[in-house]
């Protein structure tokens, strides 16, 4: 009855991955075929995806996303790094070499509303891969620049996202969710739907 909001409420975002794992590829590109019916602005399906398998083009992106992540967590400020130290995240991105299949999302600069049509189509990937029992996490890169030269990308389109996916390493607890009368109101701002 509510398979949808059972996947939402199931998923999480995973950091650490079996490596080598047998995945079968159809399974991501399903998610990926459901991700192509999301909405776009002027139905323009500003978004492309680039699945990533090859373990040396892999250690590839992982070197040039940790040098721009050494240089973000120098820079932040105290209450950021409190919160990703209590969750042990750091500059090391192991997960962009554990997960046996990487994913680009990559949106075109010249549709419009290319950003919010393209997270629309990750959110549609994304509940897709927990339909299909595969985790996945999606990595913002501080610096995007030297991964698009790496890999050729043509200049109108911007990464968006890196979602690595697999097996976890191992169990995850979802991180605590606020109550729908703290995020939705009904007819003022501040004012929360009563159920």
């Amino acid at each position: 009855m509510n398979k949808l909001l059972d996947l939402a409420k199931k998923r999480k975002s995973i950091r650490n991955y079996k490596e080598d794992d047998n995945i079968e590829l159809e399974k991501i590109l399903y998610a990926l075929r459901v991700a192509l019916e999301a909405p776009s602005g002027r139905n323009c399906q500003p978004w492309q995806f680039l699945i990533i398998r090859d373990k040396e083009t892999k250690k590839i992106i992982r070197s040039i996303c940790e040098a721009a992540e050494k240089e973000f967590h120098m820079k932040i400020n105290n209450e950021f790094k409190e919160w990703l130290k209590k969750r042990g995240i750091t500059w090391r991105k192991t997960f962009l070499t554990e997960a046996p299949y990487l994913i680009l999302v990559y949106s075109n600069k010249e549709c419009p509303y290319s950003i919010q049509s393209t997270w629309i189509a990750i959110g549609y990937l994304i509940l897709a891969l927990e339909e299909q029992g595969l985790a996945s996490l999606t990595y913002t890169p501080s610096k995007t620049i030297e991964i698009n030269k790496a890999l050729n990308i043509p200049k109108k389109y911007r990464l968006e996202t890196i979602i690595p996916i697999g097996y976890p390493a191992k169990e995850k607890e979802k991180e605590p969710r606020m109550k729908p009368s703290e995020k939705i109101f009904i007819d003022e701002w501040g004012k929360p739907l009563k159920q």
